[in-house]
């Protein structure tokens, strides 16, 4: 059998069951990985239900960076019955199937060209350990310890780790470690196996971490001063908000142990917006998070505070749709639904971060732009990067930051003026000054209403002030083309190439390694990703220099295509859409043979050389 030895390059899939415990026992192993100082992406690719169908976990280790999830399994640990048969299907010629044989398994699914290791893994949990739920997470810990010997790990550190996970817990620390030695032992003792695939400790993890991207952006809001967080459960946003609780209840509490913030559960997503909203209008800064339903029932507030330019910030951590969909697969399928959101003529600012880095410094960065600009902010995640584990930079906060609370006056403000307008442009920019309640005594106050008023907000159905106001929110539109974050141009791809590549959000890592494969088979392109809506200047001078563009994205239709159409008038014939929607994570090899067939080549790049796989979970 033909083996190529790679050392931290390959990707391990975890075959459970959901509810068994086995995330727990996956992610020490993932973290360990990374403490070995080796770049490392984790997966986690689970079931909508509480427990009992098949979940997945997928470790790809790559010290070249590339972490954008990889199609193609080099070690197969399958120990459900109900998936085993696929899972086997999958792993990549050359490969490794783990699995439980306290049972036989059938012939049928022992392969020729993978080397087979069957471990009696329910009989060592039966023979150790004398609780029958325990077994089961037991269970997990030794194929964690089989694999950890079969490639090669420092089994210390994956000790140690263990000690860390049950700090204050010693009398688990002992049971776990052991059944990580039943898996190592038993590799040693049962198997020559010399594998191929080897993890050597590096140095490469100096100025990383490993976080999930909704816990980053719960972080960034704390840090942006956020003081009221108001939600309806939907997965996957859930966390997020949870995360949220838990930083504000360490960062927003006095010194006589009293909350300075409110952290309220609604009875639905549009009571929850309707919070978050009132909060704003009030002075605080008030944010929720939701996924595509969510956003469904929100568009009615989300046109109220468009209309009457009320700060709001609002995180849709996206999953697959439409209706209820896949609620746990990912995916980028709402950016048409968030960028004109409500009925009437309504456009919101989107941003869309990459890494857990992105979603801290971009969520705090909505907070200043939401007052700045006295709308709805939306920041654009989606299940894998809110849910998942990422290798990232790590996250600072400059304590000299001042919170940007844009033309909000003062009572000295108020009462040097004659006569306060609310949606007057005193200043040329479409950009109307504000007042919090309760400023002055008597100037300052206005009702805010979603119908139509003068400037004075003052009711009216007059055409005029309607067509005034309608046209201000226009010219501000163009306003804040100048305040969104700017598209981001990796130095090695502008070289003032033929085709360009844009791409946004978690497409990242995979459209790098793509154009890295694309350029050894003599394909160079200029890349872009875009970190915003409305798009200025720099993406429509992209777009312009280059006879062709593609557009990688994560949803059926081409959203952010028709988006870039849609807003800079682009002829469709120039912007070629690469697309995913199965719910899963781009992968490179995705992305490169729907380039590389453009160019008229066959794809035989050696990206295929280890994602020879058959299409599914």
């Amino acid at each position: 059998m033909l083996r190529v030895e790679k050392i931290n390059d390959f990707v391990i899939r975890l075959a459970n069951v959901n509810g068994t415990g086995s995330a727990s026992a996956n992610n020490l192993f993932a973290k360990a990985i990374f403490r070995m100082g080796v770049p490392v992406s984790p997966k986690n690719i689970f079931p909508s239900n509480i427990q009992g169908l098949p979940t997945w976990y997928e470790i790809r280790v790559s010290d070249k960076g590339y972490l954008g999830r990889r199609a193609g399994i080099d070690i197969m640990v399958s120990i459900n019955p109900q998936s085993i048969a696929r899972d086997v299907e999958n792993i990549s010629p050359g490969g490794y199937f783990v699995y439980d044989n306290t049972k036989p398994l059938a012939k049928e699914l022992l392969r020729d060209d993978v080397t087979n290791i069957g471990i009696p893994m329910t009989g060592l949990t039966t023979e150790h350990y004398t609780d029958p739920r325990l077994r089961l997470l037991f269970k997990n810990m030794i194929y964690v310890g089989a694999v950890s010997a079969l490639i090669n790990m420092d089994m210390g550190i994956l000790e140690q780790m263990v000690s860390d996970q049950f700090k204050g817990k010693e009398k688990l620390v002992t049971p776990n470690v052991k059944a990580l030695r039943l898996g190592a032992d038993y590799i040693a003792k049962h198997y020559e196996v010399p594998c191929h695939l080897k993890l050597e400790r590096k140095d490469l993890n100096k100025d990383r971490i490993m976080f999930d991207g909704n816990s980053a952006c719960a972080l960034g809001a704390v840090f942006a001063g956020a003081t009221v967080g108001a939600w309806y459960p939907i997965t996957p946003s859930t966390s997020l908000m949870s995360a949220f609780d838990d930083y504000a209840s360490q960062y927003r509490i006095d010194q006589d142990g009293k909350k300075k913030y409110a952290f309220v559960q609604a009875e639905d997503e549009l009571a929850a917006i309707g919070m978050a909203i009132g909060a704003n209008w009030n002075g605080a800064r008030g944010f929720t998070a939701t996924s595509g339903p969510g956003i469904s029932l929100m568009t009615e507030f989300l046109g109220l505070a468009y209309f009457a330019e009320i700060p709001l910030v609002l995180i849709d951590v996206q999953r697959g749709g439409p209706s209820t969909g896949m609620p746990t697969r990912t995916q980028q399928s709402d950016i048409l639904a968030c960028a004109y959101a409500s009925h009437g003529d309504t456009k919101h600012p989107l941003i869309f971060p990459s890494t857990p880095k992105d979603c801290f410094d971009l969520t705090a960065h909505a907070f200043d732009l939401a007052e700045q600009l006295q709308t709805p902010i939306i920041v654009m995640t989606d299940l894998d990067l809110g849910m998942n584990e990422h290798y990232s930079e790590k996250i600072t906060w400059d304590d000299s930051k001042v919170m940007k609370r844009g033309k909000v006056l003062s009572a000295e403000d108020l009462e040097k003026m004659e006569k306060f307008g609310r949606y007057l442009d005193v200043d040329g920019d479409a950009l109307t000054y504000r007042t919090i309640p309760g400023t002055h005594p008597t100037k300052g106050s206005f009702f805010t209403r979603g119908t139509s008023r003068t400037e004075m907000a003052v009711y009216t159905e007059e055409s005029e002030p309607y067509l005034r106001n309608m046209d201000r929110l226009s010219k501000k539109w163009n306003t804040i083309k100048s305040y969104m974050p700017d598209p981001e141009f990796p130095v090695d791809y502008n070289h003032g190439n033929e085709a360009g590549v844009i791409y946004f959000g978690t497409s990242d890592f995979s459209t790098m390694e793509a154009a890295d494969e694309l350029k050894n088979e003599g394909i160079n392109l200029d890349l872009m990703r875009i970190k915003a809506f409305p798009f200025n200047a720099l993406v429509e001078d992209f777009i312009h220099s280059h006879e062709r563009i593609f557009v990688v994205e994560q949803n059926r239709d081409a959203q952010m295509r028709t988006l870039l159409i849609n807003e800079l008038n682009i002829d469709p014939s120039k912007l070629i859409p690469v697309l995913n929607y199965d719910g899963l994570p781009i992968t490179a090899k995705h992305i490169f043979d729907r380039i590389i067939g453009q160019f008229g080549y066959s794809s035989s790049s050696s990206i295929n050389q280890h994602d020879i796989y058959k299409t599914g979970i």
